[in-house]
């Protein structure tokens, strides 16, 4: 989860990845750290997409609440989590956040939070379909996950799909 400054305050945004290609599967804002907008990214996610073996997240109170973690039981998803303040185990999350921001939010200077929807959800729109990554032999994220290698570049798909969440 990160911060998404507003002129006056600012939002909640959490969203849902894929490790191996990086697109965003889901993500949601909210005014409120309460855990419902982290637990509906989820569930879209695990809708749209399917469930992972492995999801992951760090050891925020909205992702280890039962909420939560309930919906990942029920999907028979394993759960793993970060060690305490240890940024590194997130790193896939955490770029995006810095590209987003960077690239996005703090060039924006949202005013209202419809502002601020309209804003990351073009740039989210972007990352995932046009934007080529070196990681991913400079595929986009859209063209990572459905990749299978058949055009003779490498498929990105682990045999363990692994999400994460922050």
């Amino acid at each position: 989860m990160t911060y998404i400054p507003l002129q006056r305050g600012f939002l909640y945004l959490v969203a849902v990845m894929d490790w191996a290609s990086r697109k965003v599967l889901s993500w949601r804002l909210s005014n409120t750290l309460e855990a419902s907008f982290c637990v509906e990214a989820l569930q879209e996610a695990v809708e749209r997409y399917g469930a992972p073996e492995i999801f992951n997240t760090d050891q925020g109170s909205q992702f280890t609440g039962i909420d939560f973690t309930e919906v990942l039981k029920e999907a028979g998803i394993r759960i793993s989590m970060d060690g305490k303040g240890r940024w590194m185990d997130n790193i896939f999350i955490e770029r995006l956040w810095r590209s987003l921001k960077y690239e996005q939010v703090y060039l924006s200077e949202y005013t209202t939070g419809s502002e601020a929807r309209a804003g990351i959800g073009w740039w989210i729109d972007f990352y995932n379909e046009r934007r080529p990554h070196s990681s991913l032999n400079d595929r986009t994220p859209d063209e990572a996950y459905t990749d299978d290698g058949a055009d003779g570049s490498p498929a990105l798909r682990p045999v363990s799909r692994q999400a994460q969440a922050a």
